[in-house]
């Protein structure tokens, strides 16, 4: 079945503000009407949620290869139980993070081979791509300085080296990757937020 819906997913690094924008851009499109669902990877279901308690916490010790196959899990279950049904009911869907993610981190942070990563990706989501993603870009100096009193998940206990690697992945990735656009987040939220909606905007049209 097609969906008749919009998939939009934003993107970015660790502390790039893609909870704060989802939830500003959700808002904004369910006071214009919109039925939207709001959503996150890995997440959205009670077996994601559980699978994502599992690879952020940070008193496992988890390889890469089985961190690749937890995420790919939970976003099968995720997939299957909220994405389809919601884009077949002709649903707006905003995601916080999807296939990309795993690229930058799996593939680029853990250096895990991205072919392998895209064939799982694909397998996981049964092919189903976003209409457009949104990566917010901000430099690696600021994951020190947004919400410093926050306790660190095991992914964002990761060093520099290794946020640096996910931002250089996700920076080459939206230059070849279609329907990706980088957004400068280093700016004040309301610039971000309208850069966002500009973005989005002509995609509205396409959707009942």
């Amino acid at each position: 079945m097609k969906e008749k819906g919009l998939f939009l997913v934003l993107e970015g690094p660790d502390k790039s503000g893609k909870s704060t924008h989802a939830a500003r851009l959700v808002r904004e499109l369910r006071s214009r009407g919109r039925r939207v669902v709001h959503t996150r990877e890995p997440g959205g279901t009670a077996f994601a949620e559980a699978v994502r308690a599992l690879l952020l916490s940070p008193r496992y010790s988890v390889c890469a290869l089985a961190e690749l196959f937890l995420y790919e899990a939970a976003r099968a279950q995720h997939t299957e139980e909220v994405l389809l049904p919601a884009l077949r009911r002709g649903a707006i869907v905003v995601c916080e993070r999807y296939t990309l993610a795993t690229l930058a981190y799996q593939g680029f942070g853990r250096r895990l081979p991205l072919p392998m990563v895209r064939l799982l990706n694909r397998i996981a989501t049964s092919g189903l791509r976003p209409r457009r993603t949104l990566v917010l870009d901000v430099p690696e100096a600021r994951f020190r300085d947004r919400d410093p009193g926050r306790r660190l998940d095991r992914l964002e206990r990761e060093g520099r080296a290794f946020r640096r690697r996910v931002r250089e992945g996700y920076r080459r990735l939206s230059r070849r990757e279609p329907g990706t656009t980088v957004i400068d987040a280093d700016r004040p939220i309301e610039a971000v937020h309208a850069e966002l909606l500009r973005r989005v905007e002509p995609l509205l049209t396409k959707v009942g």
